[in-house]
């Protein structure tokens, strides 16, 4: 007689959450400002307003922009406002950094539209293995999320946590 298998992970009660879940499908582009420069040194507001107006900025719908200047140049504040409005139209996603801030600010805004109420008292595995790229800031962010919440946080996979956070039982004056 067989011995029956028991799948004690999917007995376990255990909440996997896959960040990759909340990865932005959009593309991601970075727009640098150096290529606006002159002689690669600075910013002259006459040729860059001209720029901005001819410049088909619909090259841009949909996409998740990143700007920059990989220069180590004099660009004024308000170069990057200008720009900023020339591509906000357009953009599904505007941030001013490189692109791992960018993909910060798409999973800030993916999990500000998540209800936590949903792993209020779970026991949550957040996942570690993922084929995106997801900088660690965000398992930061989701870490300070779920502590006020769950009942236990694990880092992994659910048949191999790493424990992180475990709530504390409300004494009773019993």
């Amino acid at each position: 007689m067989e011995a029956e298998i028991i799948n004690k992970v999917a007995n376990s009660g255990l909440i996997s959450f896959d960040l990759e879940e909340y990865f932005h499908p959009g593309e991601r582009v970075v727009y640098d400002i150096k290529d606006n420069l002159f002689m690669g040194l600075m910013l002259k507001e006459k040729e860059f307003r001209a720029f901005l107006k001819e410049n088909d900025w619909s090259v841009y719908s949909g996409k998740n922009v990143a700007i920059i200047c990989s220069e180590d140049a004099i660009v004024p504040t308000w170069a990057y406002m200008l720009l900023a409005i020339q591509l906000e139209p357009f953009a599904n996603m505007l941030v001013f950094g490189g692109l791992e801030d960018l993909e910060k600010k798409l999973y800030e805004v993916a999990l500000n539209q998540l209800d936590l109420e949903q792993f209020r008292d779970q026991r949550i595995v957040v996942k570690g293995c993922s084929n995106a790229k997801i900088p660690t800031s965000v398992y930061v962010d989701l870490t300070m999320r779920l502590k006020p919440i769950a009942k236990s946080l694990m880092f992994g996979e659910p048949c191999s946590t790493v424990p992180l956070f475990k709530s504390k039982p409300i004494a009773s004056n019993i």
